[in-house]
């Protein structure tokens, strides 16, 4: 689809992109590419139930559930390194929402967690909290199933080099001391379909930059301060460009944060819920695009979760002290006792010091 100004006119050239994170430990063999991002699945399927109604969108969801592809994501977790429920939270859930960009040379598998977020769901279902960890964040990882890896202090997304799933999710509850319930992986090329889908999103950019590490031919996008109409392919550039502003990752991750949020927002008013063609692509793109744990049950999530909106959702960053070196290693160090509270309140479902913690500067 053409985008609304020309200015992101795109193809579908995907350009390999240089990281600057090495592959932890013994690179694995080469396999056929798998790529993760956003995971905005969670957060689309209540909007759907909410727009064409409870028993046909159950039905609905139920035939399209089969397309989704499952991961093993909790058996080799093992259950005593686990961190408990709190009454307090009742029926409160975690998802741990991952991510890899492919155009990472080294990325063999999907073998490289870009983003990481713990998406929060209350207790009373109709607000969320999504708090994504930066990539680099430096963390223990716990030993790899196989015993190969682990057990040393690394950048966290190595976890999910070493470990699969299995390990990404034992890092993470080791790290926030928050048990996760549900995991899910989305297709870095589906989140574009996904945008394309609902005809594109608006995103409010917060400053002019140019990426030069586009889908367009040359390599080049220009975003332009203020409000953009972004197709599929303008989203993504967005989403992931982080070499074009000097607080990087943290960029990316406002960014991100930004895409989603638009998204929901489009889904919700822009026609898609009453318009069978359109909703039947959202859907097509979103299932084709996302993979979740063995349990996840689309349908009960759904009716769960469908008074859930993105005026209800709140975005933070796991709280650091900035960058540092650690070695040869450019890394983000983490703020421990700021972290430990806020998912201290996240473990507790205690909403307001969320969102007090996740803001204070």
């Amino acid at each position: 689809m053409p985008t609304r100004q020309p200015i992101y006119d795109s193809d579908s050239t995907a350009v390999m992109e240089p990281v600057d994170t090495p592959e932890p430990g013994k690179h694995a063999e080469r396999k056929p590419r798998k790529k993760w991002k956003i995971a905005l699945i969670i957060l689309l399927v209540p909007i759907v139930l909410a727009g064409i109604g409870l028993a046909g969108g159950a039905w609905y969801l139920k035939s399209v559930e089969g397309d989704l592809d499952r991961v093993d994501a909790f058996d080799q977790v093992p259950e005593a390194t686990r961190p408990q429920k709190e009454a307090a939270a009742g029926e409160a859930k975690n998802f741990l929402l991952l991510g890899s960009d492919s155009r990472d040379p080294e990325n063999d598998g999907g073998s490289r967690s870009d983003t990481i977020i713990v998406l929060h769901v209350t207790k009373d279902q109709n607000a969320a909290q999504l708090i994504s960890i930066p990539r680099d964040t430096w963390v223990h990882i716990p030993k790899s199933a196989d015993g190969k890896h682990g057990n040393t202090n690394a950048k966290i997304n190595a976890a999910f080099a070493w470990g699969g799933v299995p390990l990404m999710v034992q890092t993470v509850e080791d790290y926030t001391t928050v048990r996760i319930d549900h995991v899910a992986l989305v297709d870095f090329a589906g989140f574009k379909e996904i945008v394309d889908a609902l005809g594109g999103v608006e995103v409010d950019v917060e400053t002019s930059f140019t990426s030069t590490h586009s889908l367009n031919a040359n390599s080049i996008r220009k975003f332009e301060k203020g409000p953009q109409e972004m197709d599929g392919a303008a989203a993504l550039d967005y989403a992931r460009e982080r070499y074009a502003f000097k607080d990087g990752d943290f960029a990316r991750i406002r960014h991100q944060q930004q895409v989603i949020k638009a998204i929901l927002n489009k889904a919700v008013s822009g026609g898609v819920l009453t318009n069978p063609g359109r909703l039947n692509s959202f859907l097509k793109a979103t299932t084709n695009t996302v993979s979740v744990d063995k349990d996840m049950n689309m349908v009960d999530m759904a009716m769960d979760l469908r008074h859930l909106r993105s005026e209800n959702l709140g975005f933070y960053t796991s709280p650091t002290k900035g960058t540092g070196m650690i070695g040869s290693q450019s890394v983000v160090l983490p703020d421990k006792a700021k972290a430990k509270a806020l998912f201290t309140a996240v473990r507790k479902d205690d909403a307001s010091t969320i969102k007090s913690l996740a803001e204070a500067k």
